[in-house]
């Protein structure tokens, strides 16, 4: 009954993040449904500037924090809709609060319920190997822009990774991947404004593809810092 009760947040959440997932709630947001919306909701942004961000924060941190697939969509829609500047501000507070949620749900799920008995060995050399490095494997973990941002949060949970540690790579490394896919969400309203949808003409518009370009750039720097890190203690 206790480790029922500790898992009772974690499953809350996932529950929550499942369901939005199969209810249709979230089909407007769809990449192909966004030159639809995207008329109506500047509308709304216009007439309500204040409700309308405080919806996208509730609304992101939601998919944040329950996992659901796909939440880079919403970083989209609020480059497209408030600009790159207020679209980040929003976004990251809205990403690190939603991540917060889940790590300290999953830590809550995966904490000590051994009751003496000592983890599978697996698990000790997996917790012995980030424990040696946690600050370096806590910003790949988070750098890596196609990690899946849900599972990297519990995985963190389950290594044990400080609060501390969890939101400074959160709010630094999720803040500078969540402003490169706002920027793309920027660029998004020029190509549908100039095109009317998003098709194949994305990969020739500067304002698309240079934060595409940043994001495989920033997927790839814990790997080139690691071997000029490998060269110099070489």
């Amino acid at each position: 009954m206790k480790r029922l009760r500790s898992l009772l947040p974690l499953i809350l959440l996932v529950g929550v993040g499942v369901a939005l997932f199969f209810s249709g709630a979230l089909d407007r947001f769809r990449p192909d449904a966004l030159p639809q919306q995207e008329a109506l909701l500047e509308i709304y942004v216009v007439e309500h500037p204040v409700l309308s961000r405080l919806i996208h924060v509730a609304v992101l941190t939601l998919a944040i924090s329950t996992g659901i697939p796909g939440a880079v969509v919403l970083i989209f829609l609020g480059g497209m809709l408030f600009g790159i500047v207020w679209g980040t501000l929003l976004s990251s507070f809205a990403v690190t609060l939603g991540a917060l949620i889940l790590f300290f749900a999953s830590r809550y799920a995966f904490g000590d319920h051994s009751h003496g008995e000592a983890p599978p060995a697996l698990v000790e050399r997996l917790r012995a190997g980030y424990a040696a490095h946690p600050v370096s494997y806590t910003f790949f973990l988070r750098l890596v822009p196609f990690f899946p941002f849900g599972a990297v949060t519990m995985a963190l949970a389950w290594l044990r990774c400080p609060a501390w540690l969890f939101a400074l790579a959160t709010g630094v490394g999720g803040s500078l991947t969540t402003a490169i896919e706002t920027t793309l969400g920027a660029g998004l309203v020029k190509n549908i404004a100039a095109h009317g949808e998003i098709g194949a003409k994305l990969l020739t518009d500067p304002h698309v593809l240079v934060p595409v370009l940043a994001l495989a750039a920033l997927s790839l720097a814990p790997i080139a810092i690691k071997r000029l890190r490998g060269r110099g203690g070489s």
